[in-house]
Formats: C-alpha cells, structure tokens, sequence
C-alpha cells in the first residue's frame, strides 16, 4: 500500500472521521481509522459501533491496499508534518512509514481484519437538503434533546418529512424545540424518524455554511447522512416519541412581543445570583409593555426589567434562567412573540413576522410565595 497526497486534505479527513473514533475500545482497531487507497483515491473511515464516519479525499495511489492506524497518533503526526505532501507507504509486519520534507515517522499499523464492517443502509426513504439549512435545523434544536436515558428516544431529535416540507423536534421533558422548512425533493412519500442527539451533534460539524446538497437516506435500522465526500451512518432511535402535535398549547390569552436580544441581556443579569450550588427560578412579572424579572438565592438578590410590547395582565410565572435564555439565544429572530396564559402553563415562543418556522415551549417552575 502506497500513496501520496497533500497534508492540509489529509489532515481535515483525519478530523472528520476521528469524531467517531472510539476514545478507549477492547478491541484495539475501533480506536483507530481505516485507511483504504484505491483508483478514486483514498477513504478514511472511523467507527465507535454506534456512529461510523467516512470521508474520500484525492490522493496519488502508487499501490492500493488497507491498514487500521493509530487514530490520536495518526492524527498528532499528520498536524506537526510540514505544509507540503505527504508519502505514506506500508511495509512488513505492518510498518506504516510517513514522510514529509526531511521529516520520518515508523509507526505501527493494525490488520484492517479487525475492523468491523460499517452497517450497510438500504434506501427506503430520502430526502436531498441544502447543507447551511441542515445545520442551522439541528444547531436551533439539538440543545433540547434529552440526556435522560430512562427514555432512550428522547436523547435524539425527530425528523418528520411531508410533501410540503421537514419538521425537527427535540424535547427533554422540560422545553421542545421545533424548526420548519419547506423542502425541494423528497423521495418515497412521507415517512419519520428518529436521529440520535450525538449524531446530528456531528453532521452540524460536517455540513457546511452552503446551499450544496445533503441527502438523509433512511434504511431498516440505520440513518446516512451525505454530505460532500463525507458520509455518517447512525442506528435509528425506537420508541413511540411526545405527540408534540397535541402537547404544544396554543390557544393563550396574552401575547407579548419581545426583542430577543434585550430579554436575554435582562435574563443573564437576573441569573448572575444563580448557580449550579445555588438554583432560583427567575420569577417573572409581566403586566402592560413590560416584564419585571428577579432572583433570589444565597449569594443575594438581583432585579431587572426588560421593555415589551403587549398587555401581561399581571401574570406571575417563574422559569429556569437557562431553559428560558436557550429558547431565545436560538431563536432565528430578532423580535418573537411569547404566548402565556397562567402561572403552571408553558411559554410559546414563536417568530413575530413572516413563516411560522420556530417553536420553542419552555414549562414553568413552580414558584413559592
């Protein structure tokens, strides 16, 4: 096996598919990558059994062949190797040799026998979205997915694809967070599913801040993500997940809007009292064009009021300072509306103007008087 290709391609692929490497492993090959060179150039592939990454970048193949290598020192040569290209040749008993300028590494390979195959996806359903819409779906819900695992499919985000568009909702029991876009091709009619939170986290990082094409391929078991010359492979969450549809309230009496920006600025100086020793909801007062908020905890009080537009009609609601700043700092807009109705009942987040394309609930907590 021998092949040579520049470093900066070498080094972003070893990135990429070093995100589902296996941090420690029984079986030694799942802490490694799988290299495979061959005509079209060469594959570098990481899997922990949960999450299998694949990357293709251009190299010069000399001699085609397969090797498992180390991946954190695989990794930390490549990054030291200076700017230039890079030979990679393998020799016996499995001796990988890099070299680079007057820089030589000898370093030891691994059978590629002991690497398991990655899960092959069958093409049920698909569907083709622009990268940078992928991304912004994921990264404006991902932070409401569960960490609970007493409801493993939770801890993963559901896809709900329909003739006019996809819908992503994540929930942990204390908010749900939701995005809308409408979509140019999907493949095989309307279907759903369920993606792990750990995945999505992962395709987020690989997709890119362009319209270029992914495509979600949906099989038995298992998910593919494709984006560019990257491709992940997930197992699909199972479980019957929140009927989100009949849980969201939206016939609330008060509607306030609010520029996102002030009130998350008013919650970060309420929250500075708070901390993980010491909890306090920040209790809300929202009467006519205005919300006054405090805290009250051990380290002192603190109080402050942020301007809005709308009637609160006196309503008096407590919220965990970081659920409620969440749902604001991923808003994707400057002004939303905030729905409410009693002290027990959920907030509704939604954008002031235009397409309906967000949703974020946050649930109170109950206050003491």
């Amino acid at each position: 096996m021998q092949f040579s290709c520049e470093k900066v391609l070498l080094q972003s692929a070893i990135n990429t598919a070093s995100r589902a490497v296996a941090s420690k492993s029984s079986i030694p090959a799942l802490e490694g990558l799988l290299l495979e060179a061959h005509q079209s150039g060469l594959t570098v592939c990481g899997y922990n059994m949960q999450t299998g990454i694949r990357t293709t970048l251009s190299a010069e193949v000399q001699e085609e062949g397969t090797i498992v290598v180390n991946a954190r020192l695989f990794g930390d040569i490549i990054r030291r190797m200076p700017d230039d290209v890079i030979l990679f040749s393998l020799g016996k008993n499995l001796v990988i040799t890099l070299t680079c300028g007057d820089a030589r590494f000898d370093i030891a390979g691994l059978s590629p026998d002991d690497f398991p195959e990655l899960p092959e996806v069958e093409d049920q359903f698909s569907l083709t979205i622009p990268q940078n819409t992928l991304k912004a779906m994921i990264g404006e819900t991902i932070f409401a997915v569960s960490t609970n695992e007493s409801r493993p499919v939770h801890t993963g985000a559901l896809f709900e694809v329909e003739p006019d568009g996809l819908t992503v909702v994540a929930v942990d029991g204390f908010r749900l967070a939701l995005r809308r876009e409408p979509l140019t091709k999907v493949e095989g009619g309307a279907f759903r599913f369920v993606a792990p939170g750990s995945a999505l986290s992962e395709v987020e990082k690989i997709c890119g801040d362009t319209d270029d094409p992914a495509v979600i391929t949906l099989g038995n078991r298992h998910l593919l993500f494709e984006v560019g010359a990257t491709q992940l492979i997930c197992r699909r969450l199972e479980g019957e997940f929140l009927d989100w549809k009949n849980a969201i309230p939206r016939k609330n009496p008060i509607k306030l809007t609010v520029d996102t920006k002030s009130m998350i600025e008013s919650i970060d100086r309420v929250s500075v009292v708070i901390s993980e020793k010491l909890k306090s909801p920040v209790r809300c007062l929202f009467e006519q064009d205005r919300v006054a908020m405090s805290a009250k905890t051990g380290n002192g009080e603190s109080c402050d009021v942020c301007r809005l537009t709308g009637d609160g009609q006196g309503l008096e609601i407590g919220f965990n300072n970081r659920y409620l700043m969440d749902a604001l700092r991923y808003c994707p807009a400057d002004t939303v509306t905030m729905e409410l109705n009693t002290g027990i009942s959920p907030a509704i987040i939604v954008p002031t103007e235009g397409e309906e394309n967000f949703l974020y609930m946050v649930l109170p907590v109950r206050l003491k008087n």
